[in-house]
């Protein structure tokens, strides 16, 4: 079967499985196990009520349990233990093992800088491309321009900018911009910038930070159009300029929601995978820790020391989503 037909068939098997578990379930609800007739009609439909919102929940519970809980569970049980002896419970020697590696040291290291970088650097940039393209005509062009790399998935990004860093021999035409632009200025020779200990992580981190500064820019930007109009103006009347307007009654009044766009991306770099795995596959000091954990899982056959990184970066990023809950509950 034609794999895009075979698409079709999946989605109108799914809506129209979905659909059906809802209609025929409150069929059963409403008019087998609690009909609204008799004596107890009042009473029924009641504790219908009070079924019928678990009904919509049940697939939503039973996806998480298979595909959430229960890895999450399997995961720590193989982090205790051993491929090599046949499965063995070996308690905490896979942690041992992760914490003597220089390897997960450099990954631990790389991802902190890119939480240092990253996240902050996407922000400002969608905070600024939020209040620019709010007062210039053909702004919306600007914020779908802006928006676009959102729709581009990871790898393909970095297929787009490994093109961007792509170096080749000195007396051919340079196909990367960047060495384009280096020869241009007086560079002797062309560079295999991916290749630079260091400096390389900045360019990898350059694929995610215009990623994800369309993202910023479209929560951003609806945050700054929610500020208020009566307090601006009392600015301006009060002599305030431009600068002063943004940074002392703007970005205040947005704290909140520039702290959620920093946070989610916070997330999403303890999560980097794609990116480094298609530019530079962890080579030259750039290894991070979801990598770190592909190299152990899937090439090394290491399920112990590949569970237990899974488990640290699942410990690494809980702490920031429940912080998140925490704060949404507290708006709500």
């Amino acid at each position: 079967m034609h794999p895009a037909l075979q698409g079709l068939m999946m989605i109108f098997v799914g809506v129209s499985g979905c659909v059906g578990y809802f209609y025929f379930s409150n069929i059963v609800l409403d008019k087998f196990i609690f009909p609204a007739k008799g004596e107890h009609a009042g009473r029924n439909i009641n504790r219908a009520n009070l079924v019928r919102p678990w009904l919509f929940l049940f697939p939503a519970l039973i996806a998480l349990g298979l595909y959430l809980a229960y890895p999450v569970i399997e995961t720590f049980r193989l982090s205790l233990t051993d491929r090599s002896q046949g499965g063995a419970f070996v308690g905490a020697d896979n942690y041992a093992a992760l914490f003597n590696d220089p390897k997960f040291w450099e990954a631990l290291r790389n991802n902190l800088l890119w939480l240092l970088v990253v996240p902050a650097m996407s922000t400002a940039f969608g905070l600024l491309a939020a209040q620019l393209t709010d007062r210039i005509k053909w702004g919306n062009i600007a914020k779908s321009l802006i928006f676009m790399p959102m729709a581009i998935s990871f790898v393909g990004a970095a297929v787009i900018w490994k093109l961007v860093y792509d170096a080749r021999p000195i007396d051919t035409n340079q196909i990367g911009i960047l060495n384009a632009v280096y020869l241009a200025l007086g560079g002797d020779e062309p560079q295999q910038w991916l290749s630079k200990p260091f400096w390389n992580n900045f360019f990898l981190m350059a694929v995610l930070i215009w990623i994800q500064t369309g993202f910023a820019m479209v929560i951003l930007s609806a945050a700054i159009r929610g500020v208020p109009e009566e307090t601006i103006e009392a600015a301006i009347i009060d002599g305030a300029n431009p600068f002063q307007i943004f940074f002392k009654i703007k970005v205040p009044q947005i704290i909140g929601t520039i702290v959620v766009v920093w946070t989610t991306i916070t997330i999403t770099v303890l999560k980097v995978f794609d990116i480094v795995f298609a530019m530079t596959n962890g080579q030259w000091e750039t290894q991070v820790l979801a990598n770190y954990m592909y190299d152990k899982l899937f090439r090394a056959g290491d399920w112990g020391v590949g569970s237990a990184a899974a488990m640290i970066i699942m410990l690494l990023v809980m702490p920031i989503l429940v912080w998140n809950v925490r704060n949404a509950r507290k708006e709500m």
